[in-house]
């Protein structure tokens, strides 16, 4: 196809432009590139010999995911069974195609067991679980930006399932108890309580509550004020299109727990002098060594210095009156020896007797 033609554009193409540069560069223009303008564009000059320049002009296309070609956006089987999840896409050069889950969570793909990523145009997911719903990415790059992706939820359908932690609870009249159930299900359960073959609707005696997390329900009942009539068996319940199922539980009454002994007063006593005596603080023996002091042992065949007797001893105080402590120092000709006992005593100063040493 002729383009151009010196300054005249020939094809009827709006996009094509030349210009030239006194006569000796010439140039093409191309604007708003196009998937159909990919090709070989030759420059030729009518010269005897004619001479020629021959271009190739590649064109980059971003991906673009052929929603017609794959799977839709939500799917849903039966839990054990198998699905092919399709994922086509188109650009220049050809885009490259990988699954992720949208969660973070790895893909189990056949007998290689679970990976993040897993390249190509079609995932087979093999006797799916429940804990493989959720949302698939499908994303498709080639270079070129803009990267794109496609979203498709799969939900794995299954009947109700229930299992309640505690079959048995006991609690006292005159309180409140909450007992629980955890059901799974998908399509999305319809669940409540039954007592005494009447479904439990909030109110001031009692309060429902559910917290719905993907296919998993935790049901809570809480039971105001207990009277002998709110005891026995409640009943969990959950249905869904596919199935019911049901939970028990038991509720007795458990005599109320003893209330703890009353603390008891003690009073302290008084001396004969209206004063209060206080507990007598416990015996204390110090020992001072001076830093430069160096034992002396006499030998068994010897006695004792004559200054061994000598004692000083504190005044003595009248009986009755309260006392701080009685202290006697002993000395000894032994160089540099000073042995200093502290005695408590509550009744007055306190003097141990002097016993004498024999010599052997």
């Amino acid at each position: 196809m002729l383009v151009t033609m010196h300054t005249r554009v020939i094809a009827k193409i709006p996009r094509f432009s030349v210009s030239y540069d006194n006569q000796k560069t010439w140039l093409l223009h191309v604007s708003s590139v196009q998937k159909q303008d990919i090709g070989y564009y030759m420059c030729q000059v009518n010269t005897n010999p004619m001479i020629s320049q021959v271009g190739y002009l590649e064109v980059v296309v971003p991906p673009n995911i052929l929603d017609s070609m794959s799977t839709q956006s939500t799917v849903a089987v039966r839990e054990n069974q198998n699905i092919t999840l399709t994922c086509r896409a188109e650009g220049i050069p050809t885009p490259t195609l990988m699954w992720r889950r949208e969660d973070g969570q790895g893909i189990f793909v056949d007998r290689r067991g679970k990976v993040v990523m897993y390249d190509g145009e079609q995932l087979n997911l093999t006797k799916i679980s429940r804990t493989q719903m959720g949302a698939y990415l499908c994303i498709a790059k080639n270079g070129v930006p803009p990267t794109v992706s496609k979203r498709i939820i799969v939900d794995v359908e299954f009947s109700p399932m229930i299992w309640v932690p505690n079959q048995l609870v006991g609690a006292p009249a005159d309180t409140n108890v909450t007992i629980d159930c955890h059901t799974e299900a998908h399509p999305r359960a319809i669940s409540y309580w039954i007592f005494n073959s009447t479904m439990v609707l909030s109110n001031e005696k009692y309060f429902t509550h559910t917290v719905e997390n993907s296919y998993r329900t935790h049901m809570r009942l809480t039971i105001r004020n207990l009277q002998a009539g709110d005891f026995g068996n409640y009943r969990c319940i959950s249905k869904n299109s596919l199935g019911e199922t049901e939970g028990s539980i038991r509720l007795y009454e458990i005599p109320k727990p003893s209330a703890p002994p009353k603390a008891t007063e003690i009073k302290s006593s008084a001396n004969k002098e209206g004063r209060k005596s206080t507990p007598a603080p416990p015996k204390r023996l110090t020992t001072v060594w001076p830093a430069s002091y160096k034992p002396y042992y006499p030998k068994r065949t010897e006695r004792p210095p004559s200054s061994e007797e000598k004692l000083e001893r504190p005044e003595q105080k009248p009986r009755g009156h309260a006392s701080t402590g009685s202290a006697y120092i002993i000395r000894w000709s032994a160089p540099q020896l000073m042995i200093v006992a502290v005695q408590y005593m509550l009744t007055g100063p306190y003097v141990p007797p002097y016993v004498a040493q024999n010599a052997n």
